[in-house]
């Protein structure tokens, strides 16, 4: 119980979602746990609908898995993916600018955007 209390549970994302962004398997998925709460606090939230460090992503209870959502976040995953650093820089964006005017938050949205259009654009041909 307190591991889960930590850590959350491992989750499998929808079948279908899966087969339409094979690249969401390049990362761990958890629901609940500490890390989304913290970094609600860190927003003035109790929670946010998602964190990630390094490969893991930790789902909020309440979160849907949304495609937008989970894109996102596996931009961060490629993020943390390109540097030993990027937690450090990740925070140091965030003390410069804050949340909404962090780049690496711009970069994985402009991520999930473009891979969004990607889908529509493939489904719609």
């Amino acid at each position: 119980m307190l591991i889960r209390a930590l850590v959350g549970e491992l989750v499998e994302l929808p079948r279908g979602l899966v087969e339409r962004y094979p690249e969401l398997g390049d990362a761990r998925w958890r629901r609940g746990g500490l890390p989304p709460r913290v970094g609600g606090w860190f927003l003035g939230r109790s929670s946010v609908a998602a964190i990630t460090l390094w490969r893991t992503v930790f789902l909020a209870p309440g979160a849907a898995p949304r495609p937008e959502l989970l894109l996102h976040e596996l931009g961060h995953v490629r993020q943390f993916g390109r540097s030993i650093l990027f937690p450090l820089r990740y925070l140091l964006e965030s003390v410069r600018r804050g949340y909404s005017g962090n780049k690496y938050e711009h970069e994985a949205q402009a991520f999930a955007e473009a891979r969004l259009r990607s889908a529509n654009l493939s489904t719609h041909a």
